[in-house]
């Protein structure tokens, strides 16, 4: 399908596409869960390509981390500011969320800005030494 047969979203579905990514940011597990045990897709992302793991993990949401990966959250996703969700969990220096990250496979040196090199950048010792003794993929 072309970009020309893509047919245009309703307001309703861009308003529901809002709810869903709010959910991730607010940290509701249950209701977000729900969701994509109907269909939601659990990679949806919004226009910055912020997935709705990097939202839960920006926003310091654990549960609602571990229940999107247990859903199969991607954690290679890439936003457009070239951030995962374990770049997300680095900056704000969270180290629960950064370690169930790399447990499920995340790359700490994936994306334009790696979470290894934010770490550096703002000084996070915590973080640089968690992700050094995480073993790259």
């Amino acid at each position: 399908m072309t970009a020309e047969e893509v047919p245009a979203l309703t307001d309703d579905a861009l308003a529901f596409a809002e709810t869903v990514f709010d959910l991730a940011r607010d940290g509701h597990t249950d209701r977000l869960t729900a969701l994509i045990e109907q269909g939601v897709p659990v990679d949806l992302t919004n226009a910055r390509g912020d997935s709705l793991l990097i939202l839960a993990a920006y926003h310091q949401h654990g549960d609602t981390v571990t229940a999107l990966l247990r859903l199969g959250a991607d954690t290679a996703r890439v936003n457009d500011n070239g951030q995962t969700a374990l770049v997300a969990a680095v900056f704000r220096n969270n180290a629960p969320i950064a370690l169930a990250l790399l447990a499920a496979g995340a790359d700490p040196e994936l994306g334009a800005h790696p979470a290894r090199a934010v770490a550096r950048q703002f000084g996070l010792a915590e973080m640089e030494q968690l992700l050094s003794s995480a073993s790259t993929p």
